[in-house]
């Protein structure tokens, strides 16, 4: 019986997101809307990709930079 309601509690939110799914707007006015509001959104998330890339680089600086340490 546990079983069936780890099984049936997803099928059940599925199946609950998926009615919701039907609310959203038509095609004739989502081709209306504009994503220029959003610009804000689109330049922090460049912002965060940019400094995460940079934390990513300088990590792998220190590594290097310690193996070349221990391999003297």
């Amino acid at each position: 019986m546990k079983r069936l309601r780890i099984v049936a509690l997803p099928l059940v939110v599925l199946l609950l997101v998926a009615s919701d799914l039907g609310g959203q707007l038509p095609g004739d006015q989502m081709a209306t809307q504009s994503l220029r509001a959003y610009w804000h959104v689109f330049t922090a998330y460049a912002i965060a990709i940019v400094m995460v890339l940079g934390w990513v680089v300088s990590i792998a600086r220190r590594l290097a930079r310690i193996e070349a340490q221990l391999g003297q």
